[in-house]
């Protein structure tokens, strides 16, 4: 074996410690790394397939009633490659294992669904009968969440009268891939889910024969979204047409897109930090490695090694581990994006998800964590190389300075073992620099994992206590009158009503534009409250102008005190500028708010409402749900409550899990730098412990030098680290921005508290396992002077 080969074999066995923490925070990364990566391919893939197979419309259109002659005139516009109608109605479900209505949208399919745009992959049972008038396909996590099977039945309220529908097949469609209910923030899949039925049933039950009220579209490669949208709007105008919209807002492929936005930015996060670790690791063990091998590499070029062989062994010493690393990442990581898969598909449901291996990343992840390894170890390199060998055969100038303590009297009252510690930690500056800078990585780690529980439950209290104070909220399936306020205020058990108005607009600012629903409320809503960054009520003044979210005024590029060009998307679809009186803060989709009355009067209508919030007695909430079961003009019923558990349920599941994960990697992180940290006192401070034992010092005390050399570690690192925590934090609420949701930064006290304990416990359970090594200390064998 040459010689070379037998030198890195002992290097190897020296230092493996430390080799193989720095190869376990590599394989952090990378697994990281590879199961975000794989995942979003998994995720893309399995998407992409799932549109193209069962047909994912590109445009889309809902409008009150058109007659089905008017397909043909939509069918001559340029770019429009098909173009298939429907009858969509939201209607009520009354299922006996719950008091509340269930709402659900009834959606009807022609003689192939499967072919059809928007079409539907059935899971079980069969399509529903051309002329059958009771039977339905149930969206499949809808009926999981109610165990219902293809021979089950169904209570259906149609225009007020309970009918009883036969579950005969169970399927999902690319068109809702996430249902949510509008008005929740996530699928509540108990109360919301899809019904599909055949035409002609649905035709007969809402007198819609000849008609449709819902259209899709294919378009060609090579249509423009902006003039095929603009032909759509004006032939369907004079048919109550709201808007055509894109892909890039219709509710399911936003919220897929976002949180598949969010997965791309959070993936490079993580893998980022621990890299960053491995290569202050990589620095520090090269470091002292070079700087106690001195003596070992001027021998070696005395002997005729050159330059280039020294940095050659030093770099196969960091490589090995980088491959190491790389591999368990890699091997760790691909597992862990099939769970990461089969955890998103209790959200996004696929026909099937499609496994795949980012090969390309992977590749990427190696050249990445090489680059850590040459870029940490790089000064030591250089160091080694450029090395003669009668400057490394000098001995080493002595640290004759004091400690800075004594220049301002202090010294006197510290220990001897305490000055031997401060004095080890001011004679390597850069090294204490850097351990310091790794531990304070690994407590920011912990933060940034952690504080989303804090942010979390700051956004259940502002959306469902703070803001959303209803218990229930009904939408009508048209508008009513005046009359309907005092109807509601009779049902069992209601404390009070708030109405509303809501018509869909588009909303223009330069060349931005956004179609969205205007709200219009109360001028004192209590309900339903706006709450300025203050979470202090907004008032909406008659005279006033709009109230828009924060989201939708960066979206749109303006501010308070600017002029937006308002567009009716219904009726005689005027235009108008309004001024925008407030901007606030908001952690949903964006949203614009005006107040009623002056929305009656843009709209030159009488009262109309079309819906209501509804403060309810809860120990009348049952006779409420009953009573509203019996009235054909409400549509849907939201129990706020129930959203709000569901919310916290989904959210506090899928969060747990990922910060359990982040708690895991901080624990590696500090615990290889502390671990490491240790390691290598413990090897150049091998002479001096066991000077103190021959000295009469216990094994105990010697083992204090160690052990408050590393608590004083730890212990700057935290001041350090809470900030940089902070700052991890903040940038994940930007990686986390959507225009579905938002989360503001809030992280509480008890949150660095427990950041700040998990790093205490960490770096005492690695300091711990120092104590074994410092028993087995060879006081003869350390003693031994090297001359």
């Amino acid at each position: 074996m040459r010689m070379a080969n037998r030198l890195l074999l002992s290097d190897i066995r020296a230092m493996w410690r430390q080799g193989m923490a720095i190869s376990l925070l590599l394989a952090c990364g990378i697994a990281t790394w590879m199961m975000t990566t794989s995942t979003m391919r998994s995720m893309a893939s399995s998407r992409e397939h799932y549109y193209r197979e069962y047909h994912f419309a590109d445009l889309f259109l809902q409008l009150t009633r058109a007659p089905n002659s008017l397909v043909d005139r939509l069918s001559e516009i340029p770019g429009v490659a098909r173009v298939e109608t429907r009858i969509v109605r939201q209607v009520l479900l009354d299922i006996d294992s719950m008091p509340e209505p269930a709402s659900c949208l009834l959606v009807s399919v022609g003689d192939d669904p499967q072919a059809s745009l928007n079409g539907v992959c059935l899971r079980s049972g069969r399509f529903p009968e051309k002329h059958a008038r009771r039977e339905v396909v149930a969206s499949e996590l809808f009926a999981q969440a109610h165990q219902l099977f293809p021979g089950d039945t169904l209570d259906v309220l149609l225009a007020g009268k309970k009918e009883t529908f036969t579950l005969v097949g169970i399927g999902m469609s690319p068109e809702y891939v996430y249902a949510v209910q509008p008005g929740l923030i996530v699928p509540d899949n108990r109360r919301f889910g899809v019904l599909w039925m055949a035409r002609d049933a649905i035709a007969t039950a809402f007198d819609m024969e000849g008609a449709f009220n819902d259209a899709s579209f294919a378009l060609t490669s090579s249509a423009s979204l902006q003039e095929v949208s603009f032909h759509v709007d004006r032939l369907t105008a004079p048919y109550g047409g709201r808007g055509a919209y894109d892909r890039s807002i219709q509710n399911s492929h936003a919220r897929v897109s976002d949180e598949m936005h969010q997965m791309r930015t959070m993936a490079y996060v993580s893998p980022a930090i621990f890299m960053a670790v491995a290569a202050f690791l990589f620095n520090i063990v090269m470091s002292r490695m070079v700087h106690q091998q001195q003596e070992q590499i001027a021998t070696l070029r005395s002997f005729g090694f050159s330059a280039r062989e020294i940095g050659g062994h030093y770099v196969k010493w960091m490589l090995l581990w980088v491959v190491v690393g790389a591999t368990v990442g890699i091997g760790v990581g691909i597992p862990l994006s099939w769970w990461m898969g089969r955890l998103y598909g209790r959200f996004f449901r696929f026909p099937a998800i499609t496994h795949e291996v980012a090969v390309p990343e992977a590749l990427v992840a190696i050249g990445l964590a090489t680059a850590a390894a040459l870029l940490g170890g790089a000064a030591a390199l250089r160091k080694a190389m450029r090395l003669q060998p009668a400057v490394a055969m000098r001995p080493e100038s002595p640290n004759t300075r004091g400690l800075f303590l004594d220049r301002w009297g202090l010294g006197r009252w510290i220990h001897p073992l305490g000055r031997l510690v401060i004095g080890r930690l001011q004679a390597n500056p850069v090294s204490t620099g850097l351990t310091v800078l790794g531990v304070a990585l690994g407590l920011a780690v912990v933060v940034m994992g952690t504080f989303m529980r804090d942010t979390i439950d700051f956004v259940i209290d502002y959306q469902y206590q703070q803001q959303q104070r209803q218990d229930l909220m009904l939408t009508f399936n048209d508008p009513l009158s005046a009359d309907a306020f005092y109807d509601l205020r009779h049902l069992p058990g209601v404390q009070r009503v708030e109405p509303f108005r809501s018509v869909a607009v588009r909303l223009r600012a330069g060349t931005r534009q956004r179609q969205i629903g205007l709200l219009g409320l109360e001028e004192a809503p209590d309900l339903f409250r706006v709450l300025d960054d203050q979470q202090r009520p907004i008032t909406l003044p008659d005279q006033a102008g709009l109230t828009i979210t924060q989201k939708l005024a960066e979206l749109l590029g303006v501010r308070a005190g600017d002029a937006i060009t308002v567009e009716l998307l219904e009726g005689d679809r005027r235009s108008e500028e309004l001024m925008i009186s407030s901007v606030f803060p908001n952690y949903t989709e964006p949203g614009a708010y005006w107040n009623r009355h002056a929305l009656h009067r843009w709209l030159r209508e009488a009262d109309q409402l079309s819906g209501a919030f509804l403060a309810v007695d809860p120990q009348k909430q049952d006779d409420c749900f009953r009573e509203l079961k019996q009235m054909p003009v409400v549509a849907a019923v939201l129990d706020n409550n129930a959203a709000r558990d569901s919310f916290r349920r989904l959210v506090a599941e899928s969060t747990l899990i990922m910060r359990w994960v982040n708690a895991a990697f901080a624990a590696i992180i500090a615990f290889g730098i502390v671990y490491n940290s240790a390691l290598i006192s413990l090897a150049e401070r091998g002479r001096d412990l066991a000077t103190l034992r021959v000295m009469g010092f216990s094994s105990r005390e010697a083992y204090s030098v160690l052990w408050n050399e590393q608590a004083l570690v730890v212990l700057m690192a935290i001041p350090i680290g809470l900030p940089l925590g902070y700052a991890f934090a903040y940038l994940a609420t930007l990686a986390l921005d959507t225009e579905s949701h938002r989360f503001p930064l809030i992280i509480r006290n008890h949150t660095f508290a427990y950041a700040t304990s998990l790093i205490l416990a960490t770096a005492f359970l690695a300091s711990s396992l120092m104590r074994g090594a410092i028993n087995r200390l060879n006081l003869v064998a350390v003693l031994k002077v090297h001359e």
